[in-house]
Formats: C-alpha cells, sequence, structure tokens
C-alpha cells in the first residue's frame, strides 16, 4: 500500500483524537521544572498521571488498524495477519515512554527517524507477510507525523523553545567573542603590517645558499621552491602493546616537512649539512605563503651576539627585519597560538648558554601555549631526551637515498639552469662507488653540482680536488663564512685539524674497522695535540670535532666514526703518505675494502712513490689489481710515460672485454669494473655487446653503477647489444630499469621483451608499447591484457609455464597478433579461438587438446612438441596451409611418421627433434620428396635419424647438427646424401673442434653455432 493510500484510509481527523490520548493533559507555563522533560512523563499509560494502560494501547492500535482495514478499498495485507499487526503497532507506541529524550528533541529528530527508534524499540513479531511489515513501517511513520505535530501544539512546546533558542544564542555570542579575542580584527593595524611581514619571510628565505666554495661562472643561491628537496626524518618511539607481549621501541618514519603536522614542539637532529637550515627555510616560507600560522625564523647564532635573547617583542629587530610591526603585535600573535618560531642551530652556539637557550625557549612555551616550535641541532650539541619531559619529539634527519639523490641533482640543475649537465653527474653518481658514498646529503650533493658546472662537467681530476674542496668547506670556511667561531676553546686551524682527523682515520683503516671507542679516539688525539700545538684538553678538542667539523660523528654512545667512509679511506691515505706507509697499503691490495685507500694514496703521493704503488700492483699479475692500478691512472696527474704505458697496455688486454666468456671473467674483477668499462664510442658491436654482459653480471651487486653503463649503450644500433640490454632487466630495480633502459630501446621485429614477475608485469604500463613479449607464470587473459596499454601493438606474444589458462578467447584482443608461441601450458583445452587472429607462425608443445589446429590456414611457421590423437600428420596440421618452416619435437615424432610431408611442398625449413626411434627409409625418402627443402635441422645424436637410410637430396643448402656423438663415417654419409650444402652449422657449445669437421664437407662452409 503507497503512503498516500494509507494517509487517506489513517486521515488526520480520525488519528489525532486518538493518538491524544497516549498523553498527559498539557500544563501552562515553559515546562522548566522537570529539565529535560523527557517523554516518559508525558505519556499517559506510564507515572503518576497514568490515564491508559497497556491493554488500553492495544486496543487504541487495534482500532486504528481496523478502520484502515475497513474502509473502502484494497486491503493493506490478508485479514488473517490484522491482531499480530495491531499487537506490532501497539509494542511501538508503548516504546515511547522508554525513549530518553523530551519533545524538542523528538521534534528536531523528525516523523521518520522517530519512527525508526520505536522500531528498534520494539521490532516487528517474525512471520508478517511483505504487505503486513509494510503497512506496518507506514502506519507507524504516520502516527509519528501525529504525534510530533501534537507536540508542537503544545503551550510548553513553544515557551521552552524560546528559552532553548535564548541558551543557544548566547552561548554562541560566547563562543565568537572568544573567537575575536584570539584573530585580530579584519582592518586592525595588525592585519596591516602582517600583509607586509609575510611576502617579506618568503622572499627573504626564498633560496639556498652554499658556503665555503669558490665559484667563478655558477650562482651560489637557488629558488628554494625548485631546488628543495623533501627528507625523511625518523624517531624512535615506544609502543605500548597487550600485556602479553612486553613494550617495544619501533622507528617512525615521516617527510621532514611533516615534522609539526602531528606535534606542536620538535627538536630536529641532523648531521652536517643534512639539510635543517633549508628546512626551517620551507617551513618558514609555506607558512608565509599559505597565512595559516606567522612564521619566526631565528638563528641562535644570530641571536646570541646580543648577550641576551629577545623578548618576543624584539624577534624581528634582533634577526634584522627591516619592518617594524605595531606595538604588542608578536605577543598578540603568540597569545592567539598562531605563531610557528623555528629556533635553529642549538649546536651553533656555545654549551654553557644553551641550557640559558633551553630556559628562554621553555618560558616562551610556558608563557603563549597552543604555538607551534621547532629546535634544530647536530646530534651530539646535546644528550639524548634532553627536551622530552617538556613534551617535545625528538626526530633525526636521515641520510639521502639513491632516489633522493636523483631529485636533488635534476632539482638542482633545475635551479641553476644547467640541464645539459645533469645526465653525465648522475651517471657518474652510479658508476663511482666513492663519490656516491659522498652525497648523502643536500650540502654535500649541492658541492658537488655546482664543482661540477663549475668544470664545464667535469668532476675535478680523480676526485682529489673535490675531497680538498669539502675538506676546506667543512673544517674552515663554511662556520667563518655564517659568521661563527670556536665554540668550546678549541681553537684550531684547518691543517691542525686534518692532522688529527688523518689519524684517526689512518688507526680506523688499519684495524679493518669504521668505528672506533670514544676512549681510544682521546688517546689518538692526545698523542697529536703537541705536534699542533692546540688548545684545550683532548676530551675538548675532540668533543669540538664531532660538533663542528662535519666528518666525525658519535653514532652511540662512547663511539666515534666517519660521516662518510670516503672521508675515512682519503685522510687514511694522506697520513700514509706522509708517513712512508705504502708499502702497507700494497701489501693489502688483495683486500677490495683497500681499493679506495690505495687509488686515494696514488692521489697523494709524489711520482716517485706512484711508480712504486703501480709497479708492485702489476708485479702481482693479477687482472683486479692491473685493473686496480689502471683505476688509479686517473688520481696520477704526474706520472713517468712508460708507467703509464705499461699499465694501460696490460689493462687493454681485458678491457674492453671481446667475448661472453672475457666479459665473464672480467666481472669477477668485482664492482672497480664499472668505473673503467668503455663505449659506446669506438667500439665494435661484438665489444659492445660484451661489456654489457659484464655490466649486467655486475648489476646483482652493483645495481646503480651497473645500470649507469647500460644506459649509455639503449641507443646502440646492434640488436644483439638490445638484446642483451632486454634482457638483463630481472637484475635491477624493476620501475626504475623500465623507465632508464627500456622504454628507451629501438624496437625492431626481432626485440622483444620478457616479463617474468607480476611486478615487471605491471611495469609494462610505464613504458611505449612493446610489439614482442614474453610472460612466464600464470596471469590469466584478462590480467595480460590489463597490463598491456595497446593491445593492438603486440605482434608476437609468448606464454610460458601458465598453468591457469585453459581457454585462449581473452587473447583475442591482440588483434594484430602473427606470432604466438604456448610453451608449458599443460590446461589449454583448445586452439580453436586462434583462428580469429592473423597468426602466421605458431609454437606450442603439452597443451591439453589440439582441436582448432587444422583451421589455422594462415600459417607459415609451426613448430610443435605434442602427442598426436593418430599418426597422420595431415589429420592434425592445416594441411591447406602455405607452411615454409616446420619443427616436429621429441613427442610429435614419436606419436606420428612422415608420411605425409608432401602435402605441404612450400616447405622450406624441416627441423626434427629427438626421436626415441631411429627414423625409417620411408621417412626419409618422404623428406627427400620435399621440393622448395632448402634447410635442415638435426637437434640430437645422429643414431636417431638413420643416416645412413637417408636418400640423395639435392636440394638441401644449409644444415645444422649437434657436435656430440657425430662420428666420422655418418658425417661422410651426410655430405654424400646432400652433395648441395654449402653452409654447415655445428652446435659446438664452445668446444673447438669445427676443424676436425671442416675437410668432411669439402664445398661448404662449416660454422659454429653458439645458439
Amino acid at each position: 500500500m503507497e503512503p498516500a493510500v494509507l494517509g487517506g484510509k489513517l486521515a488526520s481527523g480520525l488519528i489525532t483524537p486518538l493518538l491524544k490520548k497516549l498523553f498527559v493533559p498539557d500544563a501552562p507555563g515553559a515546562g522548566l521544572v522537570d529539565r529535560p522533560v523527557r517523554l516518559s512523563s508525558l505519556v499517559s499509560f506510564k507515572g503518576e498521571k497514568r490515564t491508559l494502560t497497556e491493554k488500553d494501547v492495544h486496543k487504541l492500535a487495534a482500532h486504528l488498524v481496523a478502520r484502515a482495514v475497513d474502509s473502502p478499498g484494497e486491503a493493506p495485507f490478508p485479514p488473517d495477519e490484522q491482531t499480530a499487526v495491531a499487537d506490532a503497532l501497539a509494542r511501538r507506541l508503548l516504546a515511547l515512554g522508554d525513549l530518553d529524550m523530551d519533545d524538542l528533541q523528538a521534534v528536531r529528530l523528525g516523523h521518520r527517524e522517530l519512527a525508526r527508534q520505536l522500531e528498534y524499540g520494539a521490532p516487528a513479531p517474525a512471520g508478517l507477510s511483505t504487505d503486513a511489515r509494510y503497512f506496518l513501517g507506514n502506519a507507524t511513520e504516520w502516527a509519528c507525523l501525529q504525534i510530533l505535530e501534537f507536540f508542537t501544539r503544545r503551550s510548553t512546546f513553544v515557551a521552552r523553545t524560546l528559552v532553548e533558542q535564548t541558551r543557544t544564542q548566547a552561548e554562541l555570542i560566547a563562543r565568537i567573542d572568544e573567537l575575536i579575542a584570539r584573530s585580530p580584527r579584519p582592518g586592525s593595524q595588525d592585519r596591516t603590517f602582517e600583509r607586509r611581514y609575510l611576502p617579506y619571510v618568503a622572499e627573504r628565505h626564498n633560496h639556498i645558499t652554499i658556503y665555503g666554495i669558490d665559484l667563478r661562472d655558477s650562482p651560489d643561491r637557488w629558488p628554494l621552491e625548485v631546488a628543495y628537496l623533501s627528507l625523511e626524518a625518523t624517531a624512535t618511539e615506544e609502543r605500548h602493546l597487550p600485556d602479553e607481549h612486553p613494550g617495544a621501541s619501533f622507528t617512525v618514519q615521516l617527510p621532514a616537512e611533516e615534522a609539526l603536522s602531528t606535534h606542536d614542539r620538535v627538536l630536529l637532529r641532523g648531521d652536517a649539512g643534512s639539510g635543517k637550515t633549508t628546512l626551517v627555510q620551507w617551513l618558514a616560507v609555506t607558512a608565509a605563503r599559505n597565512g595559516d600560522r606567522i612564521p619566526y625564523v631565528l638563528p641562535l647564532r644570530t641571536l646570541i651576539r646580543a648577550g641576551q635573547l629577545p623578548s618576543p617583542a624584539a624577534f624581528l629587530s634582533s634577526t634584522g627585519c627591516p619592518h617594524s610591526p605595531p606595538e604588542g603585535w608578536t605577543e598578540r600573535v603568540l597569545t592567539a597560538g598562531r605563531a610557528l618560531i623555528l629556533v635553529d642551530g642549538l649546536d651553533e652556539i656555545p654549551s654553557a648558554d644553551r641550557h640559558h637557550a633551553r630556559d628562554w625557549l621553555l618560558s616562551l612555551i610556558r608563557a603563549f601555549p597552543g604555538n607551534r616550535w621547532l629546535l634544530t641541532s647536530r646530534p651530539t650539541a646535546v644528550r639524548p631526551d634532553w627536551l622530552a619531559g617538556e613534551g617535545f619529539r625528538e626526530l633525526t634527519l636521515a641520510p639521502m637515498r639513491r632516489p633522493e639523490v636523483k631529485t636533488f641533482v635534476e632539482r638542482w640543475h633545475t635551479a641553476a639552469q644547467a640541464p645539459e649537465y645533469e645526465g653525465p653527474l648522475l651517471d657518474s653518481l652510479r658508476t663511482k662507488r666513492d663519490l656516491a658514498r659522498l652525497a648523502t646529503n643536500p650540502l654535500m650533493c649541492g658541492l658537488i653540482c655546482a664543482l661540477h658546472r663549475e668544470r664545464r662537467g667535469y668532476l675535478p681530476t680523480g676526485r682529489k680536488e673535490l675531497y680538498d674542496a669539502a675538506l676546506t668547506m667543512l673544517l674552515a670556511r663554511r662556520d667563518r663564512e655564517r659568521g661563527m667561531g670556536a665554540l668550546e676553546g678549541a681553537e684550531l686551524g684547518e691543517e691542525a685539524q686534518l692532522e688529527i682527523l688523518q689519524r684517526l682515520a689512518y688507526a680506523l683503516v688499519l684495524s679493518g674497522r669504521t668505528e672506533m671507542d670514544q676512549e681510544t679516539a682521546e688517546g689518538i688525539v692526545e698523542r697529536c695535540l703537541p705536534t699542533v700545538a692546540g688548545q684545550g684538553d683532548a676530551r675538548t678538542v675532540l668533543r669540538d670535532l664531532l660538533l663542528r667539523s662535519g666528518l666525525l660523528r658519535q653514532p652511540a654512545d662512547g663511539v666515534v666514526d666517519f660521516v662518510h667512509r670516503t672521508f675515512q679511506d682519503y685522510l687514511g691515505a694522506r697520513y700514509a703518505v706522509e708517513e712512508g706507509h705504502l708499502d702497507v697499503l700494497t701489501s693489502h691490495a688483495g683486500d677490495t675494502q683497500w681499493e679506495d685507500v690505495i687509488r686515494m694514496a696514488v692521489a697523494h703521493a709524489r711520482p716517485r712513490e706512484r711508480v712504486v704503488v703501480l709497479r708492485q700492483l702489476l708485479a702481482r699479475d693479477e687482472p683486479r689489481l692491473t685493473l686496480l692500478a689502471l683505476a688509479c691512472l686517473e688520481h696520477a696527474t704526474a706520472l713517468d710515460p712508460a708507467v703509464r704505458a705499461e699499465v694501460e697496455t696490460r689493462a687493454a688486454t681485458l678491457i674492453p672485454p671481446r667475448t661472453t666468456e672475457d666479459s665473464l671473467a672480467l666481472a669477477e674483477a668485482g664492482p672497480l669494473v664499472l668505473e673503467l668499462l668503455p663505449g659506446p664510442d669506438g667500439l665494435t658491436d661484438e665489444e659492445a655487446r660484451a661489456v654489457t654482459v659484464t655490466a649486467s653480471v655486475l648489476g646483482a651487486g652493483e645495481p646503480d653503477g651497473a645500470l649507469a653503463v647500460l644506459r649509455r649503450f639503449r641507443d646502440h644500433p646492434s640488436l644483439d647489444v638490445r638484446r642483451q640490454l632486454a634482457g638483463t632487466w630481472d637484475r635491477f630495480d624493476v620501475r626504475e630499469y623500465a623507465v632508464e633502459v627500456l622504454d628507451q630501446l629501438c624496437r625492431d621485429d626481432d626485440l622483444f621483451l620478457r616479463c617474468s614477475t607480476q611486478e615487471q608485469l605491471n611495469a609494462l604500463r610505464l613504458m611505449r608499447p612493446w610489439h614482442g613479449l614474453t610472460i612466464e607464470g600464470s596471469p590469466t587473459a584478462a590480467e595480460i591484457i590489463d597490463a598491456v596499454d595497446d593491445p593492438d601493438a603486440v605482434t608476437v606474444l609468448g606464454l610460458e609455464r601458465n598453468v591457469s589458462l585453459q581457454v585462449l578467447d581473452g587473447l583475442l584482443a591482440f588483434r594484430s597478433l602473427n606470432t604466438l608461441r604456448l610453451q608449458d601450458c599443460p590446461v589449454v583445452r583448445s586452439l580453436e579461438p586462434l583462428s580469429e587472429l592473423p597468426l602466421t607462425e605458431l609454437t606450442f608443445n603439452g597443451v591439453l587438446g589440439t582441436t582448432g589446429l587444422r583451421n589455422l590456414h594462415g600459417l607459415t611457421r609451426l613448430s610443435l612438441d605434442q602427442v598426436l590423437p593418430s599418426p597422420h600428420l595431415r589429420a592434425h596440421l592445416p594441411w591447406n596451409a602455405r607452411l615454409e618452416y616446420l619443427h616436429l619435437g621429441r613427442y610429435t615424432l614419436a606419436s606420428t611418421d612422415l608420411c605425409d610431408l608432401d602435402q605441404w611442398p612450400t616447405l622450406t625449413t624441416l627441423s626434427l627433434g629427438r626421436t626415441d626411434g631411429a627414423m625409417t627409409a620411408g621417412d626419409w625418402q618422404e623428406v627427400g620428396r620435399l621440393p622448395a627443402l632448402r634447410n635442415l635441422v638435426l637437434n640430437t645424436s645422429l643414431d636417431r635419424y638413420a643416416v645412413q637410410e637417408m636418400p640423395i637430396i639435392p636440394s638441401v643448402e644449409y644444415l645444422r647438427l649437434p657436435a656430440q656423438d657425430a662420428t666420422r663415417d655418418q658425417l661422410l654419409t651426410l655430405a654424400s646424401r646432400l652433395p648441395g650444402l654449402r653452409t654447415v652449422s655445428f652446435k659446438t657449445y664452445g668446444l673447438k673442434i669445427l676443424d676436425r669437421y671442416a675437410p668432411l664437407f669439402p664445398t661448404a662452409d662449416v660454422t659454429d653455432d653458439r645458439f
């Protein structure tokens, strides 16, 4: 029954007097005595004013239902359900007394929601028909509508509504007043000043500067919004687990610029050059542009000069801001909780002042709660949890990872408007391991980018100049040019610091370790102090080096190490040369951990010392050490020409490799090889392929360097080179290799791509369409089609080891497919759908059913290794196809004979797999009757083919066979039976045995088939 019909049956004039009996008589006034006035106090069947009993309510409901049923028109539900419906409606009306709400709340709720509340309080009995339940629901809603209408006419309802509105308005006015008190009024002096101040902050901090290097043709400032890189911050936190598991610490990782998103107070630690100040600038610029917070950038090294840290009123004047704010503006911003206070460089003030700085900061926080606070420091400036008790969350900037370095280099060159230098630098960072280890923070990455551009795309010769520039920048110029002096009274010059650092480095090199305990380090410093004539004791000097040098750090309590292994090797080599310990270095040349130390020693050594090192390396006559000597030439700017020529001559026998065997042997020398691999310019196709093989093999251990080498060959014209690049995908990061190498390859008819994992299949979407694909594994046809953006572009498709593909209908989406290979797809039921494709080549083995093969009339090449139900080829193969190539595998030959071969007179190539029994003379007679046969391929031992039964077949010009188990008599027989031979190709598998076979085929070229 429709609601309109029901409404007609239960008209207001009928239902209102009945429902009015459910409530006690109305009373004057606002009804405020019983606050709130619950429905339970209004209903007439509960409480002290009871006028109805539950039995009366059931009678009332029965009366309502009876009037609806007895009225003219269609009955709303079957008559035998009338009593059950009336009881259900009565229980819902009685549920009014149990609702925990007053009449105002009921009206706000609405009649439908009130009806649902009653339905939840008294659900309908089970067994009602659909019509009965529908009537019951509509009747309940109609009753609730009348009840709410009744409520709004009560005298107390109107009065109480006015009272509630008055209360609500008063609360709203109070909240608005509070909001106005917390926020500057529009049009005030504060807002006018902020419109000047915020753009000033955004402009002042919207740049990146590298201190401590001299650049003639490169800018020393770059736009922040272009060059900024999001870095990762980490924090160690305690996790409270259930009772059965104890609490444990875990590491949280988040973008550094989100440090204040969940915590209003953050202490951010980071090594020298890790990006702390740049992050402060980014937060300030972002806040200024968004306008949601008022940023204050407070560098402590600047504030401390005045002798007293500033009050809020002096925040701007103490940092050199040229704008004068209205009186009391900063305090009003802080009081309103609108400020972002960025206190930079706790480590840049003396330790005696750090506790004073903490007291100053905490006094501000307590005076002005609700703002956001960020404090930056180097890791060793203050102890762990220094501010944890004050609610500060501690985060540490993590070293840059390879993708972040790549992004930084790209953005830096965009900001510097020097895109032509970007690619070569990225290649250098990938192939040169020590350089890559140096580029782990924005400061060092920026230094490398700037020096690379300054030298027109070339890094300093041997990179010694790069290390020297980095050390000068870190040890002296950076702090000086930023206006900082000694912090702890240990006033050491650059050379004095280098002397201490190189002794620490050499001690680590000799021990074969990368860290030492602090007590040992202090002992080395103490023995060094008389030499350098420094101020302070060993502990003070070491603490100053840990804090300010940017080279040493304290990864754990009581432990010291170098921030980069490359600095340890460089400084250790410098000390070894100064002390004349070259023999010590070369005695460890067999250890790959000493490679970089030896190369740096050659960079530091004098010309005669370089000769000694290089000749000692060559004297060992080991390929890896010869290559190490070649790598050292990069660092030997002055060297005896005869020694240089000797190294290059010896290395020329190894690089470039010329064969696959040479490539594999070269790869055994280790990652050092990647820096030395040439090309592609000046290499033959064979050498280019061999170089890519070497890089591919090394890609498993050094993917970055190997990828940089392979990228250089992606435009190579040789198909073999590009096949090697396409075939080594699984050694690298799938997505990166797809974008960097595979997507750039020239696609010709013979180049295809293999996808062996789901990740590789998904990566197809990142590349231009491939016309040739081989997909290994068991994705469904739908999954394959979903991964291929343009199925029409695929002309060659191989499916290997697919145990889920049963029907081939899904492959019809590849409407241009002309070649299909099904290898080890055992549940394919039929080949029938393939007749709708323009196939010219089909290869398959071991499918469940071959139905439909005879209908593939367009085939010109067919290869099968499949048991056939009957011994006649004509019963299964497409007899009217113009086949030019036919391969019959072991299982096909075992189940059929060759008596029908003459049905395909167009065959030019016949390939026969292994046979379980010898071929008969009749089989060979069938082969001899093929008029167009030019190529014959025998794939197993000649004993299986009974070549003595072969007739003379003059048309065959090319013969391919295995070398194993081929006797002289058998080969002579073949030569006599095939007088038209022009080429004989043996599968030798690398064995040098062709010389013994060549005389047996005097009219043919005998070649080695390696593939």
